[in-house]
């Protein structure tokens, strides 16, 4: 519900902080006192249009803050969510106007679009006025109004469901038809990649054990030939010249032929029997070296040839070689699905058919469903109407088959409320057909009746009473309390009778201060409530007739 309404220098008021509390609470004032002013304020802060007239004369801006205090799991809170707001307790949506026009919007002090303002104002506050109607005379509403006036929601749940399921139904068979047609367009090119990559037949990791096994094949190659080099150091190109070995021998006989005494040629005889053992131990292990067998160059060149190809491969389909696996069984996938595409396309074909039924069967359901309800609410309405004199006035309520690219989740069918004041008149739009007092009281008795289910947790009325007095005025306030029973209600009026209903009692009234005129409110007491209701009956001069009125008024409302 509306908790306060917070009011800076707007056209006659300067400032002014307003509590609102639970049921109905009246406004009342002489015209021109500025009742019109505080619902401007209040659209303000609803989110509607702007303008620089609206500025209090001499100020830079004006601005309004309406406080809200939804109950839990009030629309309002998923709007937030869907913005990123988070969601308090209280909800405030304030209004900044400058004097040149321009406007800001904010929700709990975060800069919003007017947009998102005027969105959650239509889910907090539905305001009926003279000339100017939202929420009920919005054919946009008429279902979902009518839907819990007959408890249907199970049913349009159903429906939802159903319409989801459908949905979902129709796209796979959607995806599957141009997944086809996307092959077929390009099945030459699948057979042949397919085709092409099976001769490649990539495996899982192969690039890197390939790339393992190639670096060590080029290191044992290398190791390979660093002992033939070694062995080739040990065995002379030119066959005319001696080997190392060879070399050793002749040199130890050389010196064995010295003439004695040759004892100091032994220790170079020693030396030259070592190096010709050591030479025999080195070319030894030299060729078990290369009699282990060196690296297999066929080995290394097919393992090359392998990692080329597949790099090649990768190259061509422009994906890394490890995607090559997951490429070859997406493609040979898709010619499966080609293959035996159209038994699965007719299985989903199957599947959609099926959901449709389901939907249909569900949405026709809810229409009759709502044919019942709309009876029942056009019986409920029409006792509602002599009273409010509207006596000669029919509210009818069509529910019209739409057309099938217009079904959605609320099902197949249009509701909209339509009326015919007079006798033979064939029935309209609300907004259209009734005069300003006639389709703000049909829209009070319609509100009566549909208080249970309604949305919107504050009403507005502006002038219900228009044109209207004695028992019917006193209908209009009595119908106005019990919508109040479940809804917050704010009512402007003229009437006695009505404000007498209410549970709070606010006056408007006007006064010059320092040559300026400025408009104040005041939450009346008991006494001075029953002085006003007297103001109202008699006029300028207040009897004690009525005041005792006055007095019978509100012991009848009590």
């Amino acid at each position: 519900m509306l908790a306060s309404l917070a009011i800076r220098d707007v056209v006659l008021i300067e400032r002014l902080d307003l509590a609102f509390g639970p049921g109905l609470t009246a406004l009342t004032g002489e015209t021109g006192a500025g009742k019109s002013i505080l619902l401007d304020s209040l659209g303000l802060a609803l989110g509607q249009r702007a303008e620089a007239g609206m500025v209090r004369a001499g100020q830079p801006q004006a601005s309004v803050a309406a406080a809200f205090a939804p109950p839990s799991g009030h629309p309002a809170f998923d709007i937030l969510r869907e913005q990123g707001i988070e969601a308090e307790d209280e909800l405030v949506l304030r209004r900044v106007v400058q004097s040149d026009g321009r406007s800001r919007a904010f929700v709990n002090d975060q800069p919003v679009g007017v947009a998102l303002l005027r969105r959650l104002g239509a889910a907090l506050v539905e305001v009926q006025g003279q000339h100017d109607q939202v929420g009920l005379a919005d054919p946009a509403s008429h279902g979902g109004l009518l839907d819990a006036f007959g408890a249907l929601e199970p049913r349009r749940a159903a429906v939802a469901e159903a319409w989801s399921a459908w949905r979902t139904a129709t796209k796979r068979l959607v995806e599957a038809r141009d997944a086809i047609a996307a092959a077929q367009r390009e099945e030459e090119w699948l057979r042949h990649a397919v085709a092409e990559l099976k001769d490649v037949n990539p495996e899982e990791g192969e690039e890197d054990r390939l790339a393992a096994e190639r670096q060590r094949l080029q290191q044992g190659e290398r190791r390979a030939e660093a002992i033939a080099a070694a062995i080739a150091e040990l065995t002379p190109r030119d066959r005319r010249s001696p080997t190392p070995s060879r070399a050793l021998r002749e040199a130890a006989r050389a010196l064995e032929r010295l003439p004695p005494p040759n004892e100091d040629a032994q220790p170079a005889l020693a030396a030259l029997a070592a190096a010709q053992d050591a030479l025999a131990e080195a070319e030894a292990a030299l060729s078990r070296l290369m009699s282990e067998g060196g690296p297999d160059p066929r080995r290394l060149e097919q393992v090359e040839e392998r990692l080329f190809a597949l790099r090649a491969a990768a190259r061509k389909h422009s994906v890394a070689v490890v995607e090559l696996p997951t490429l070859l069984a997406d493609l040979r996938a898709r010619l499966e699905a080609l293959d035996a595409g159209s038994g699965r396309v007719a299985a989903l074909e199957r599947d959609e058919a099926a959901a449709r039924k389901a939907y249909l069967a569900a949405a026709a359901a809810l229409t009759e469903a709502r044919r019942e309800a709309a009876a029942r609410l056009e019986k409920a309405v029409a006792k509602e109407l002599p009273p409010l004199k509207l006596d000669r006035a029919r509210l009818a309520i069509e529910v019209a088959a739409k057309e099938e690219n217009a079904w959605g989740p609320d099902g197949q069918d249009g509701v909209t409320f339509l009326v015919a004041t007079n006798p033979g008149q064939a029935p309209g739009q609300l907004a259209k057909i009734a005069s300003g007092g006639e389709l703000s009281r049909l829209m009070l008795a319609l509100k009566v009746v549909l208080a249970r289910g309604s949305p919107v947790p504050t009403l507005v009325f502006d002038e219900v009473d228009s044109g209207i007095g004695g028992a019917t005025a006193a209908a209009v306030g009595e119908r106005l309390a019990r919508v109040a029973e479940r809804l917050q209600v704010l009512v402007v009026t003229h009437s006695p009778q009505v404000a007498a209903r209410g549970a709070a009692h606010m006056r408007v009234a006007k006064q010059v201060k320092g040559g300026r005129a400025e408009t104040r409110v005041e939450t009346l007491p008991e006494a001075e409530r029953r002085e006003e209701l007297a103001r109202m009956l008699a006029g300028e001069r207040v009897t004690d007739a009525a005041r005792a009125a006055a007095e019978s008024l509100l012991a009848d409302a009590r």
